[in-house]
């Protein structure tokens, strides 16, 4: 920018010089240098001289001062005639363009002469010459270069030499400047003979050349991508395929030259191809070309390149597939068995296979055969698949079953499979699972009792498919405690891992985890619900998310809410139970919530939910005081009137009547008392009332008169008998002053009271009580109850008082019967005896 200005002022000043003196057309001064052009860091010197016509200083001393760019370098004088000459010396000229300038001193200083001098660097010699041959049409030849490391801060020329020595033709081609290339017309070289090519720089401080390339323009052609024709498999040879190829169709003219190939190969579950390609000189396109050493009864992809002599390679050609011939398979399957179920003496196998490093299918058609013989046969035969996975039932006492590879070619030596049982033993813990990328999942776990085991298996299947072909497993050892599981994993797709510990005799408990090769946000916010709101609380709850939108593990359940007037606040809920609780909640506030759902990939936001907390409001208080006034009013009338009531029923409920055994019959008692008491539907149980208390005592089924006699005069007191015996006024020594009990009744059975009903009346015996029912009775000797007929019996055992008071009162022995059984086997006994 300085030196621009500068040059500006240079011309303003010649200007006005010619304005002032149109007839002078010579400068005031001139500048001799050493060179305009100088190697950059090199010395410069100069030389300024005034003429003496120069009507600035005419008149005037002349004082010179050296400006390069708008800086005072020192000059010195130099001795002349004329006294008006300077010199000036720049030791190192660091600028790769600047202007030098002679001045007169005044004020402002006036511009005599200027020079621009420019400085760089000679150009290197051009390395990396290089030409290829393009040999579609138009046919050319093109060649690049590097014009080197160092930048000439000049401009420099880059010419291309061509010499031809079959024909002594020399050509020079000159590209634009900038341009490190040029692309020679076919008119230029001749495809089949040699010729030397080479570049020379030139600029104003020198020249260089490159070093001379000599080639053939054919050599040096990049062909184009050739064609596999066909791959099949070469007869009665195993592992070989034969490939057939050609040129593309306009370098199919060179057919017949001998060229270089290269071919690369891959099986068709693998996507990688083989590191080294393999080579095969002098190959021609009219001759297949065959490979071998190959796996049996494979299918392979191939791919080829081609290059003629010295030439680039050309690029890979487009994949063709061919498949070997086939073989019986050879080698062993790694297997996994698990049990499950029991049906009876049967086991639940389920069985999972995979080829070893050591197997080989040696066909594309391969299917599996499990059975229980080594040499496997019809009968022998549980299972057939192409897949691998089984499942059948064996009886528990199988220990082994035998796992063989079939194809079309024959059948592979059986695997034995060892039937182990499942043990309640867990010795695993601590099982994790992390992605090491999107491929493969780092499996740790720790083993408690590392003593007993022998192995671990490590099973993982996707939890969203239920296909258990899915499934699929790895052996470790038993000083394992990690391993690397790979396989097409999906992202944001669950996948179950579990892992067993093996034992000498069986297979231990696993231990199990939920693993994803790669997490995200979740694709969906559950729904925020109000479960019930209390006091200045509400409790939020929502459902579960599916597990095929979870996208991941998730970590946390955040709530936001906030009231109109306050700040935001967090809780963080409780994984398992999906529930918050918010707290210190203001009645008078209207609340606003949302829900935040995180896993290790990232977070999603719900839909806000809006809640208000009702008050108690005055009504709200009266309500609930009036409606438990109403409450306790109904409650005190209820008592109330139960307490009054002369509903019999009713009051036989709570205030059940008990009857008078001395002052009333038995009939009485039962139709007046007991019914009032225990209404209709509570007669399916024994009313305990209707007898009051009777005694029932299991006597003989026959007794003679002695024994009767010795039973009636017996002292010995036996529970209620004995109190009848002794108290009666029957029996001698009877004293009812001295005794405290009250006389009542006695039943006598002839069997136990939960035997069948005798066929000998039962006897009636007067008892003892100790209710003060007859406390009120001057004699002893009872009146005669109503409606108790005593005709016919001994007087012996007519306890109820004479009879003959009553005799008209009597009622009609069908009716009562019915309702005292018991009195009705007094009639019978009665009517015996007679």
């Amino acid at each position: 920018m300085i030196s621009i200005w500068v040059s500006v002022i240079v011309m303003l000043v010649a200007f006005v010089n010619g304005a002032r003196n149109e007839d002078v057309t010579q400068p005031c001064a001139s500048i001799q240098t050493s060179s305009s052009v100088v190697p950059l860091g090199s010395p410069v010197t100069a030389t300024c001289v005034i003429r003496n016509d120069c009507l600035l200083v005419t008149g005037q001393d002349a004082h010179i001062e050296w400006r390069l760019g708008n800086r005072v370098i020192p000059s010195r004088p130099v001795a002349s005639e004329s006294g008006r000459a300077s010199e000036v010396v720049i030791p190192s000229f660091n600028h790769t363009s600047a202007f030098l300038t002679c001045c007169f001193q005044a004020s402002p200083p006036q511009v005599l002469k200027g020079v621009k001098i420019t400085a760089g660097y000679p150009p290197e010699p051009p390395q990396n010459l290089s030409c290829q041959t393009n040999l579609t049409t138009p046919n050319t030849l093109t060649c690049s270069w590097d014009p080197g490391q160092q930048e000439t801060h000049l401009l420099t020329k880059y010419t291309l030499h061509t010499k031809i020595w079959d024909t002594d033709d020399n050509y020079a081609y000159e590209p634009p400047t900038g341009v490190h290339q040029y692309t020679i017309p076919r008119s230029g070289f001749v495809l089949f003979s040699e010729m030397e090519i080479y570049v020379k720089a030139v600029n104003e401080l020198g020249e260089a050349d490159s070093v001379p390339i000599t080639l053939e323009p054919v050599s040096a052609a990049k062909f184009d991508p050739p064609k596999i024709v066909k791959v099949e498999a070469v007869s009665k040879r195993y592992g070989c395929l034969k490939l057939s190829w050609s040129l593309s169709q306009q370098q199919a003219w060179m057919r017949n030259y001998p060229m270089n190939l290269e071919v690369r190969l891959k099986t068709a579950d693998s996507s990688q191809w083989s590191e080294q390609p393999i080579l095969v000189s002098r190959a021609r396109p009219t001759r297949p070309v065959d490979q071998c050493r190959l796996l049996h009864g494979t299918q392979y992809f191939a791919q080829i390149r081609v290059q003629y002599q010295q030439s680039p390679w050309s690029e890979w050609s487009s994949s063709q597939s061919g498949v070997t011939l086939e073989s019986a398979p050879t080698g062993r399957l790694d297997s996994w068995m698990k049990l499950s179920g029991d049906h009876m003496h049967k086991h639940n196998i389920h069985l999972f296979w995979k080829p070893s490093k050591q197997f080989r299918a040696n066909s594309q058609n391969v299917s599996y055969i499990v059975s229980v013989q080594k040499l496997p046969g019809e009968k022998g035969k549980v299972c057939s698949t192409m897949g691998n996975y089984c499942r059948f039932q064996l009886h528990k006492k199988a220990k082994k079953v035998y796992l063989t590879a079939v194809n079309a070619a024959g059948k592979s030596l059986p695997t034995e499979v060892r039937i182990y049982q499942t043990k309640a033993l867990t010795v695993i813990s601590d099982l994790a699972a992390v992605p090491c990328d999107d491929d493969a999942l780092l499996v740790q776990w720790k083993n408690m009792d590392i003593s007993s085991v022998t192995g671990y298996v490590v099973e993982w299947s996707p939890l969203l498919k239920t296909d258990l072909s899915l499934t699929q497993f790895e052996i470790a050892g038993r000083n394992q405690s990690s391993l690397i599981i790979t396989g097409s994993f999906e992202p944001y797709k669950p996948y179950e891992i579990s892992v067993y510990p093996r034992f000498k005799d069986g297979i231990g408990l696993p231990q199990t985890v939920n693993a994803y090769s790669r997490q995200k946000a979740p694709s969906m916010v559950p729904k925020i619900r109000i479960k019930k709101t209390w006091q200045s609380h509400v409790e939020l709850t929502w459902d579960e998310i599916p597990l095929d939108q979870s996208n991941g593990i998730i970590q946390s359940y955040k709530v936001f809410y906030w009231g109109e007037k306050g700040p935001i606040n967090v809780v963080n809920a409780d994984l398992k139970e999906r529930k918050v609780v918010l707290k210190n909640l203001n009645t008078e506030s209207q609340y606003e919530a949302f829900m935040m759902v995180s896993t290790f990939g990232g977070s999603l936001n719900g839909s806000q939910v809006h809640f208000q907390i009702e008050p108690f409001d005055a009504v709200t208080i009266v309500m609930i005081v009036t409606a438990s006034g109403i409450g306790l009013s109904l409650l005190t009338i209820f008592i109330v009137l139960t307490c009054y009531s002369n509903h019999k029923r009713l009051k036989g409920r709570f205030w059940p009547a008990i009857p008078d055994p001395a002052n009333s019959s038995i009939k009485r008692w039962t139709s007046e008392s007991s019914e009032d008491t225990h209404p209709a539907w509570d007669r399916d149980e024994p009313n305990p009332i209707y007898l009051s208390h009777l005694s029932f005592l299991d006597l003989p089924m026959k007794l003679s008169k002695q024994e009767d006699d010795l039973w009636l005069n017996s002292a010995e007191e036996t529970s209620d008998l004995g109190e009848s015996i002794c108290g009666s006024p029957f029996i001698p020594g009877y004293s009812g002053s001295n005794s405290e009990s009250v006389p009542y009744a006695t039943v006598i059975f002839s069997g136990p009271c939960s035997s069948p009903p005798p066929k000998e009346p039962h006897v009636y015996l007067r008892s003892e009580s100790t209710q003060p029912l007859l406390e009120t009775e001057e004699t002893f000797s009872p009146k005669c109850y109503q409606n108790i007929t005593c005709d016919g019996m001994p007087r012996g055992q007519c306890f109820f008082g004479p009879c003959h008071d009553v005799a008209e009162e009597r009622a009609d022995p069908e009716v009562l019967w019915d309702d005292f059984p018991f009195l009705r086997a007094l009639a019978m006994n009665a009517t015996q005896d007679d």
